[in-house]
């Protein structure tokens, strides 16, 4: 089994590098989709001038 056998060290590596590259990336793309996200309220909020547009589940008040 010379290929699970030690070698030299990089392996070791690899198995701590590796998991740590794929949270590393994650995250980035988790920051990526907030951050776009955010942005796209911003602009939601500055087309309706900031007031809250969405109608009241309740109907309109008949008084």
């Amino acid at each position: 089994m010379p290929l699970i056998a030690h070698q030299g060290g990089w392996d070791e590596i690899l198995l701590v590098a590796g998991p740590m590259l794929i949270v590393i990336g994650v995250l980035a793309l988790v920051k990526r989709r907030v951050e776009a996200a955010a942005r796209a309220a911003e602009l939601d909020d500055s087309l309706d001038g900031g007031r809250d547009v969405e109608p009241d589940p309740a109907g309109p008040d008949p008084h």
